[in-house]
């Protein structure tokens, strides 16, 4: 039985010491990615791929390409050429790493789906994430599953195009900053169980019924969708299954069409509803185990980078304020909040003070916090220092017309605020600080940092931190100006990032698969000149009368014996054994029929590096 994650793929160190990740970071846009997306890379093992894999590879790559020389957007054929992309052949990610390398971006192979935050990172470095593993030939139309026809064939040829590459990249940018939930992780994991269960083979429906009921019970669950859920809709609707030009004659460039030889041939039938793109598709669920039922249509690539734009102006790191605290509150992550001094507090942000107008004026997180400017870790102020939380008030004193954090030594003079002297300090929002302060910390001339010994702080007789706590770090800052997810210094703080421990599924083959597979292999070292012709007749035999159920191998002779305008008695009975098989199982008749219309009628060598 031929199977999808044929590959027994074998996570990396993230010191970067397997020869597999040494060779990729030749790639300059590799040796960026920070450590805690390498652990989301593993080992290709291109070996391990059978003569089946590549076979489907071949069929689905060869069928799609005849239909999308009409249909699909010019840059994909361009795109091909440039990747180095095969039509006979899965590719090394390896080469596919080095060619990439021509035009700024790297690849990398991953386990399936990887978190939606992950994915948008590696995008953000220009770095495209392959699911290694193939697809089973059951899947051969469309796989629930990512897999590398997908992530190669679909991402990688349109990426050729700059703007389209920019928009990928800031598409990427904007998406490591999006605020998620922790429901949208439960989400995740619920989907990423069901494509692997629907991709490993014997999977009974009884236990796929039940991972779909699980998803569509977590997805009606969601509540409010947050940013990384209607960002990863924008990116569904354009990334992977994104059309281009106009409603009435709309060309493909989406990923997940393009390496779907079911729906490319069916998305642009009146049967599925072709919707405008704009901002409005972030309401728009989707489902990533079936055929969708509607698309959006962009007028053009600029047409994405504008409406990117505008979901971003929206954003928590570009607004800022309560709405975005809470947001960091409600994610129950790892978050950055950036005062409007420029300073960073990056922790899991649980509790928000707000006066009577509503406005934010103490924040505090709980657990290992440390402090940054500019993505840089402060000295002295790590994970390890701020390891049971930071608090801290938001706003201006009381008394000054002057924002905090533009305070010179005149203002903090007149406010006492001077090293080695005790000092209350009263914010306009009551709250109270009072104690000996012991270092002021500036930055770019403006004040972030007051260290104090011996500190209370209140705030309406409620006591907000207490001398036999320590040392009081105030962060300084009228107001939050950026909320984003993550840490600021991610390789400072040391965030982990959530990886699945549910595994794709490896396919253990019998005896009888690894026959096929050699019998598979054989045709292979015929086309490629290593077999003499009579290898056809044989591996024929043993095929029509070892493994029935087969019909792949059988096009595929066929195939070359129409090529080549021989063994007519073989053809014929090639013929009839499919016809038959088309008779008897309808499941496979449009698989069966593409395939003998393809041998009958060779695809136009478009693009002569690809065939």
């Amino acid at each position: 039985m031929n199977g999808n994650q044929s590959s027994p793929n074998k996570y990396l160190e993230t010191s970067g010491e397997s020869d597999f990740f040494i060779k990729l970071q030749k790639n300059p846009a590799i040796q960026k990615l920070p450590k805690h997306l390498r652990q989301f890379i593993v080992d290709q093992n291109y070996a391990a791929y059978t003569p089946i894999d590549h076979s489907v590879w071949r069929y689905v790559l060869r069928q799609n390409y005849r239909f999308l020389i009409e249909h699909a957007h010019e840059i994909y054929f361009e795109g091909l050429e440039k990747t180095g992309l095969k039509l006979v052949s899965i590719p090394s990610i390896e080469e596919m790493n080095d060619i990439l390398s021509k035009i700024g971006w790297g690849a990398v192979s991953v386990d399936g789906f990887i978190p939606p935050a992950a994915f948008m990172e590696f995008q953000q470095y220009r770095v495209l994430v392959i699911a290694a593993d193939m697809r089973q030939i059951n899947h051969i139309e469309y796989t629930p599953s990512p897999d590398i026809i997908h992530e190669a064939a679909g991402h990688a040829p349109v990426i050729a195009d700059p703007e389209y590459a920019e928009y990928l990249r800031r598409f990427g940018e904007i998406g490591a900053k999006a605020m998620s939930s922790k429901k949208d992780f439960e989400l995740y994991e619920a989907i990423r169980k069901l494509s692997i269960l629907k991709e490993t083979p014997g999977a009974s429906q009884d236990e796929i019924s039940v991972l779909e009921k699980d998803v569509l019970s977590k997805q009606e669950n969601l509540g409010e969708p947050s940013e990384m859920a209607r960002l990863t809709r924008l990116h569904w609707w354009t990334v992977e299954y994104g059309l281009v030009g106009t409603l009435d004659a709309p060309k493909i460039y989406g990923a997940g069409i393009l390496s779907s030889i079911g729906e490319a041939s069916t998305c642009l039938s009146d049967d599925v509803k072709k919707i405008k793109y704009d901002l409005s598709a972030q309401n728009y669920a989707f489902d990533i185990t079936t055929k969708q039922p509607h698309l959006f249509v962009t007028d053009n690539f600029t047409t994405l980078i504008d409406i990117l734009e505008q979901f971003a102006d929206q954003m928590a790191f570009r607004v800022g304020g309560l709405q975005g605290i809470r947001q960091a509150i409600e994610s129950e992550n790892t978050s950055t909040l950036v005062f409007s001094s420029a300073i960073q507090v990056s922790g899991i942000c649980t509790n928000v003070i707000t006066d009577n107008s509503n406005k934010p004026i103490f924040l505090k997180t709980t657990g290992k916090t440390n402090l940054a400017v500019e993505n840089k870790e402060l000295d002295g102020h790590s994970i390890d220092y701020h390891k049971d939380g930071f608090s801290s008030p938001i706003g201006n004193l009381l008394g000054s017309s002057k924002p905090f954090e533009d305070f010179d030594k005149d203002d903090l003079n007149n406010f006492k605020i001077i090293v080695g002297n005790k000092t209350t300090l009263e914010f306009e929002s009551g709250i109270v600080v009072k104690g000996l302060c012991s270092q002021i910390k500036l930055y770019n001339s403006k004040l972030i940092l007051i260290t104090f010994k011996d500190c209370t702080v209140t705030y309406n007789n409620e006591i907000l931190f207490e001398p036999s706590w320590g040392t009081y770090d105030m962060a300084v800052g009228s107001k939050i100006i950026s909320i984003f997810s993550g840490a600021a210094d991610k390789n400072a703080y040391e965030q982990p990032t959530a990886i699945s421990k549910t595994r794709v599924n490896k396919v253990t083959y019998t005896d009888k698969d690894k026959e096929l597979h050699k019998l598979y292999q054989n045709i292979r070292d015929y086309r490629e000149g290593k077999k003499d012709i009579l290898v056809l007749k044989d591996v024929w035999q043993s095929l029509k009368s070892e493994h029935k159920s087969d019909w792949l191998l059988a096009v595929e002779i066929l195939e070359i014996v129409i090529s080549e305008k021989t063994l007519s008695d073989l053809e014929s009975d090639i013929r009839s054994y499919l016809e038959k098989k088309v008779s008897d199982t309808p499941n496979l008749q449009k698989l069966i029929i593409d395939g003998i219309n393809l041998a009958d009628n060779p695809l136009k060598n478009r693009v002569n590096s690809a065939l």
